[in-house]
């Protein structure tokens, strides 16, 4: 089986090609917020580089977040267009399965963190076992400070990945002195991660439908500050 992954959750933008024993090509690109203009230039030159059509792609791989809303939208937009326009199964997977997996091998808690901005973090807590993550708690959104509590209550080793440990680091370090921090190159989302994820859930039948939606955690900017002003409105009229 031949599989195409896409992340665009975050400023990575990043395709890969696997098929069930080889990564054939990968292209990360980590400096800009282009996605809309890049991904599809990005999967034709994967394809041609690779010496392969679209055609011989069986499935196809995508992030569902959490993330950035547009970058999330772009991604599953054009996974949806491939699937679509080759009949062939897509499966999407989170962002933060896929910053995890690539660290499936420490024992000990793998913590990935995607920045939400401001002082909080998307993120969930891991432990691999026989090359399969177990969650340890549910997808969040939590301030730093909530996270790092709940991770001095474990009292376990733990791995920290993903685009928010730079911004969080020192605050880290400051609390969790046995803190260990992954390595750059396993510290941004891979699509290879993703479509390693991919592949295992699209052997075993599993698919997406063409009504999946990204997952989001929390709202769009956009529609908390319309919820805001309607609730000021609201106030108002009182």
């Amino acid at each position: 089986m031949k599989i195409l992954s896409i992340d665009s959750a975050s400023k990575v933008a990043t395709v890969a090609i696997l098929d069930d024993n080889n990564l054939i090509a990968e292209y990360t690109l980590n400096n800009k917020l282009e996605h809309s203009t890049l991904i599809m230039d990005i999967v034709d030159k994967l394809l041609k580089d690779s010496d392969l059509d679209i055609d011989d792609i069986d499935g196809f791989a995508v992030s569902k977040g959490p993330g950035s809303f547009t970058g999330l939208r772009i991604g599953m937009a054009t996974i949806k267009g491939l699937s679509l326009g080759s009949n062939k199964p897509y499966i999407s997977i989170s962002s933060l399965d896929a910053l995890a997996h690539s660290l499936v091998n420490f024992d000990g808690i793998i913590c990935p963190m995607m920045d939400a901005l401001r002082n909080s973090v998307y993120t969930c807590l891991y432990k691999g076992e026989n090359g399969n993550l177990e969650n340890l708690i549910d997808y969040s959104a939590l301030e730093i400070e909530e996270l790092v509590a709940l991770l001095k209550e474990k009292n376990e080793k733990v791995i920290f990945t993903g685009d928010a440990v730079n911004k969080h680091k020192e605050y880290i370090m400051e609390n969790l002195p046995n803190a260990i921090f992954a390595p750059i190159h396993l510290s941004i989302i891979r699509a290879s991660s993703l479509g390693e994820l991919g592949m295992k859930k699209l052997l075993n039948g599993e698919q997406d439908d063409l009504n999946s939606s990204p997952f989001y955690l929390k709202k769009p900017q956009a529609q908390r500050e319309l919820e805001k002003r309607l609730a000021l409105k609201n106030e108002n009229s009182l």
